[in-house]
């Protein structure tokens, strides 16, 4: 009697008539015995990702929520899900970019988790989802950020947030009058989200606009106190009046108000720029200043492996800021660190520190898709390049006071030979002088202003 495999065993078939043998699992054998019947299937091919379009229609709501309780529906359970279409591709999109970016289970199974909370109270099955919405998924501690950036590259999210520059700018210009105040809005809107049309500007970023608003509002409160309640009724006289004879602060109130009424003038707001041929100055330039050598041997034989890597880095090449944010883990091969423009030879407690952070790095985040050497713990499921508030942070001080006390130190040690130190450090001549200029060597800097020509002044770096 043969058993079949996957089958019980009838032992009242067996009984029938008379007591049988049997042999167990024969099918198996006679299927190692033919190799054609024992092949194994190939795999199926990947299929591509089910497409995400969202929908045009909107489904309008009788009584609009005044507020989610995702707790309460954590507790008694979320309603079903209206789009099981939209729902599969988006459960393929988070698995396709888990495998992509190496998250782990537990950080998948959130992004899961999240998108079917964000699906049970939309309101219109398959639209894009709304910024406001998926941010209070923070309230059941499911992993809100990186949701906001795969429906970001999904092209399913709606951002109706505030941006934080909006809600400053009115806070800082509270108080001034209103036809001041909707001109100053006019320019605003303008320079923050640009124009394509003639007169075309830029977009610029939130902290320029924020440093151009801050250097004109001291001008801006005197001329409101004055009754200057409109920006068309300024005058040159008005622009001399409020600034200094010179030095930075001079510098920055009439940069920050040509910024302004320029563009307000090429959109015909107002009708003259009275910043026109107003000479601007100099700004005072500052002097570069030692660190402490305790706080130095503290930040670079610090046990954390990212702190004394980032000091290595800054207090031996002198990186900045932005190069160390830029930095890849490609860009460091045999002992040397390719950067765009030059490339050094590290020295050896430089790759000793580098060394161990990378054994750190790929301890703590072993599978992640991020290219940048240094990765935190908000871009270790992403690709984007950590900020200069997070190495500051890390390193315990800026990490351009760093960088001069090394500038400085390089200088002190060549007898304040700028070409040496535009050489290795990739600096321009007004740079270099900047930290020759501390050296004590009478008629340096004005040896140089007077090779360069009586036109040329250096530049602050």
């Amino acid at each position: 009697m043969l058993r079949p495999r996957h089958h019980e065993l009838d032992l009242e078939g067996a009984n029938r008539h008379g007591q049988q043998l049997y042999f167990a699992n024969t099918d198996r054998r006679l299927q190692l015995l033919n190799p054609k019947s024992s092949r194994r299937r190939p795999e199926p091919a990947a299929q591509p990702l089910p497409p995400l379009v969202p929908v045009d229609h909107q489904q309008l709501t009788l009584f609009p929520p005044s507020g989610r309780d995702l707790r309460g529906g954590r507790e008694r359970g979320c309603p079903e899900v209206d789009a099981p279409e939209i729902a599969a591709a988006l459960k393929a999109a988070v698995e396709h970019h888990a495998q992509r970016h190496g998250l782990e289970y537990s950080t998948a199974w959130g992004l899961n988790r999240g998108l079917r909370v964000l699906l049970s109270i939309q309101e219109t099955p398959g639209a894009r989802f709304r910024a406001s919405e998926v941010l209070l998924l923070q309230g059941l501690l499911l992993p809100a950020r990186p949701l906001l950036r795969l429906l970001t590259q999904l092209g399913m999210l709606e951002d109706d947030r505030t941006p934080n520059i909006a809600l400053w700018f009115h806070e800082r210009t509270a108080g001034l009058p209103d036809p001041m105040l909707g001109e100053l809005t006019s320019w605003f809107e303008l320079k923050l989200s640009g124009s394509t049309t003639p007169p075309r500007f830029k977009a610029r970023s939130h902290r320029w606009i924020q440093r151009m608003v801050a250097n004109a509002l001291p001008a801006l409160r005197v001329w409101a106190k004055h009754g200057m309640d409109s920006l068309r009724s300024i005058t040159r006289a008005d622009i001399l009046a409020v600034l200094l004879e010179s030095g930075t602060p001079r510098v920055h109130m009439l940069q920050g108000l040509r910024h302004i009424l320029r563009p307000l003038k090429n959109q015909r707001i107002i009708f003259t720029d009275p910043t026109a041929r107003i000479f601007c100055g100099m700004p005072t330039p500052t002097i570069p200043l030692p660190v402490e050598v305790h706080a130095l041997r503290e930040v670079l034989h610090d046990r954390e492996a990212p702190r004394a890597a980032l000091a290595a880095l800054v207090i031996f090449p002198a990186l900045t800021s932005g190069q160390l944010r830029g930095l890849n883990t490609t860009d460091l091969r045999d002992g040397r660190l390719f950067l765009p423009n030059r490339t050094v030879l590290l020295a050896e407690p430089v790759r000793t520190r580098v060394a161990a952070y990378l054994d750190y790095r790929n301890h703590r985040w072993p599978r992640t898709a991020n290219p940048h050497l240094f990765v935190s713990q908000t871009t270790g499921c992403g690709v984007e390049p950590v900020s200069s508030v997070w190495i500051n942070d890390v390193l315990g001080m800026s990490a351009r006071r760093l960088r001069e006390d090394r500038l400085l130190h390089e200088a002190e040690a060549t007898g304040g030979d700028p070409r040496r130190i535009c050489d290795l450090f990739g600096l321009s001549v007004g740079a270099a002088l900047r930290y020759t200029g501390n050296i004590d060597q009478p008629g340096l800097i004005e040896h140089s202003l007077r090779n360069a020509g009586p036109t040329r002044r250096p530049r602050t770096e």
